[in-house]
């Protein structure tokens, strides 16, 4: 098989493979979701891993590097690596000139997340069960867009972290078209993804999301220059997992459905489709 990575570059897999490296976590997540996590042999460091079933997988890469010699001393006959300088290019030749077939993916919307489980899928040789997959989420956002699209959306502020300077959603990103199928009308940003209090305190926020792990609603009120914004004074401050929200995974509808039981408490959301949580049982099972 030969397939079109999203970097453009043609791979060519001669069988289907039976040692499976994912540099990416989704691709992690896709590989478990889709019936090849015992094909699965490393994987790259993840903050928030998942699956369970993943948990005892040798790491064979961080955010400071890929150690290409495990990955071609576990015999690996597929990797599956992260675009946009995730996964530093260097390796990714490296490895190609060892002769490791390594598939390139890098998803920036739904509809790339999508397209790239199917392409895993493709390459591990679980096309059909990542069109099945890719079905069930695609009638799920459907459902979901149609219960939010004609909702009053309110103006929301997602702040994806504050430690240093303070981080928002950029126009264009998987944030932003998230935000846009939950019902809300999001403060966006350039592609910095940095924003000012000054342009915050001006939008006015009636609701505020917390993607960090490491801020709480209770510490946002005591912020200097915060108290007079809508949602602080109303207390319409909700935390919310930032890795499902945006993780280009299997997981993407529950984040989706996470945001909009944030900003539309009341909504009452359509259920998962049988097959989307027969889905999330082979998931957790592995």
């Amino acid at each position: 098989m030969t397939l079109t990575d999203d970097d453009g570059t043609e791979v060519t897999i001669d069988a289907e493979p039976r040692a499976i490296v994912s540099l990416t976590p989704a691709a992690t997540e896709t590989l478990f979701a889709i019936g090849a996590g015992d094909r699965v042999v490393a994987k790259v460091e993840d903050v928030t891993p998942y699956p369970p079933a993943a948990d005892d997988l040798p790491v064979v890469a961080t955010y400071q590097g890929v150690e290409v010699e495990k990955i071609v001393d576990l015999d690996a006959d597929l990797v599956i690596a992260g675009g946009s300088n995730f996964t530093p290019p260097a390796a990714v030749e490296q490895l190609r000139r060892l002769g490791v077939p390594v598939v390139v993916v890098y998803a920036d919307s739904t509809e790339g997340a999508l397209h790239d489980i199917e392409l895993i899928g493709d390459a591990a040789g679980n096309g059909d069960a990542a069109r099945d997959l890719t079905a069930s989420m695609r009638a799920a956002f459907d459902q979901i867009g149609a219960a939010t699209a004609n909702l009053p959306k309110p103006r929301v502020f997602y702040e994806i972290d504050a430690s240093s300077k303070i981080y928002t959603p950029a126009e264009g990103s998987v944030y932003a078209e998230m935000l846009g199928l939950a019902g809300t009308r999001p403060l966006l940003t350039d592609a910095s993804y940095e924003i000012s209090l000054e342009e915050i305190v001006a939008f006015d926020p009636e609701i505020i999301l917390l993607g960090s792990p490491y801020t709480t609603p209770e510490q946002v009120p005591d912020r200097p220059g915060w108290a007079g914004i809508t949602a602080v004074k109303d207390g319409a401050i909700v935390k919310v997992n930032d890795t499902i929200v945006t993780r280009p995974g299997p997981r993407l509808v529950d984040g989706l459905r996470e945001l909009v039981r944030a900003v539309h408490p009341d909504l009452d959301l359509p259920d998962a489709s049988p097959a989307a949580s027969g889905l999330a049982a082979a998931t957790m099972r592995g």
